[in-house]
């Protein structure tokens, strides 16, 4: 029997006690502060930090907030907006007060509340008005939230018990993020290195077709024909995972210009700007806004050696350098576009880079793939641990 097994079988064999978190934790305000204030205040390290909503935090001195309201003690901060979340927090602290926060006069008390409400997140969310980015749940939405409340004893065991797991399941996810950017860099700089041979210099316009898309929104269906946008194009691929739909009607007005085909390739020239994707056989699409086609000259370049290039380095560059001086981050111009230049060996070249890119290539796309599928499975793992550690039957109360 568990150390845990054991002290539920002490304090509480006949079940727990669910009570409102209102009746048990003390709620505290924030600061009733603006986004246009917070903009003004400077950041510095080791202040108070001001938590404004979803990730937007700043740590400042404490008297350059207005009518700060500083929580001194340990607490639990219920993001209500937007990005609907909780957060434990031990250092002085504050947050703009359309959101809300719970303490208590024992700290392992804070700690499980925490658990609790992070593991009831989705039903938090799921409770949320309104569209969009800013989702908002009300204050009567966690105050009325039924609770177990365990002795102090089992409290305090379930609580050392996750914050071990917590930190076990931070550091392999950190460890195979780490090895997912390594892979990333070696992949890149072999690919970089191999695209790096004699040739002859050519701008983009020079090798293809360069055909921007319709400047309209698409009238959107539930079925139909595939409309392919920016975040579609993942890894010189098409994703068909999550893919956008028009009717045939639309379709017919998208294509006036060209008609996508097996072999072009479509280039996002928004944020984030560069994902190429080539269109594979018997693939019928149509470009979504702000997607250029590209259609190679096959007798001067392959068009899977052009999907190798766009995604290299040296190209890569030169977008950065374009955007750094003045094009919009959201918008890649076409004039700029056509002017990316690279080296073009000749085609037997080419074949022979394909080859042994293909090959790296496959092997990457494995640990690309495999990896966040092994952070996400230890993240299940730990949610599912949580579960199970929080569940409690209800104390049956005698008649």
């Amino acid at each position: 029997m568990s150390r845990l097994e054991e002290l539920i079988q002490e304090y509480c064999p006949n079940g727990v006690d669910f009570k409102p978190i209102k009746e048990v934790y003390h709620r505290l305000k924030g600061t009733p502060i603006t986004a246009a204030k917070m903009k003004e205040i400077e950041s510095v390290d080791g202040g108070v930090r001001i938590f404004a909503g979803g990730k937007t935090v700043i740590d400042a001195h404490e008297e350059d907030i207005p009518k700060a309201n500083i929580t001194q003690v340990p607490a639990v901060l219920v993001q209500s907006r937007g990005v609907i979340d909780v957060v434990y927090y031990e250092k002085p602290f504050t947050f703009k007060n359309e959101m809300w926060a719970y303490t208590h006069k024992n700290k392992t008390a804070v700690k499980f509340l925490y658990y609790v409400l992070k593991n009831n997140i989705e039903k938090f969310r799921e409770a949320a008005s309104g569209m969009g980015s800013l989702p908002q749940i009300s204050l009567k939405v966690t105050e009325g939230f039924e609770m177990p409340i365990p002795p102090i004893e089992v409290q305090s065991e379930i609580v050392r018990i996750l914050d071990n797991f917590t930190e076990l399941t931070a550091e392999l996810t950190a460890e195979l993020t780490a090895e997912l950017t390594a892979r990333e860099k070696q992949y890149g700089y072999y690919r970089d290195k191999l695209l790096n041979v004699d040739g002859t210099e050519c701008a983009l316009e020079d090798v293809c077709m360069i055909v921007d898309c319709p400047h309209t929104s698409p009238k959107w269906k539930e079925s139909g024909v595939p409309i392919i946008r920016n975040f579609n194009l993942v890894n010189g691929q098409i994703d068909t995972a999550n893919l956008s739909y028009v009717d045939e009607e639309e379709y017919l007005s998208r294509i006036k210009r060209i008609v996508p085909m097996e072999d072009d390739i479509l280039f996002s020239r928004e944020a984030p700007i560069g994902n190429v994707g080539i269109i594979p056989k018997d693939f019928r699409c149509c470009q979504g806004q702000r997607v250029v086609l590209l259609r190679p000259n096959k007798d001067i370049i392959i068009p899977k050696f052009l999907i190798y290039i766009l995604q290299g380095g040296f190209v890569r560059e030169q977008i950065y350098r374009v955007e750094k001086i003045g094009t919009t981050v959201s918008n890649f111009n076409i004039a700029d576009l056509k002017k990316l230049r690279f080296i073009v060996p000749t085609i037997e070249t080419q074949e022979c880079i394909i080859a042994k890119l293909d090959v790296f290539s496959h092997l990457c796309v494995n640990i690309f793939d495999g990896l966040p599928i092994e952070i996400s499975a230890r993240q299940r793992q730990y949610e599912y641990y949580r579960n199970r550690l929080l569940s409690f039957s209800k104390r049956q109360v005698a008649l």
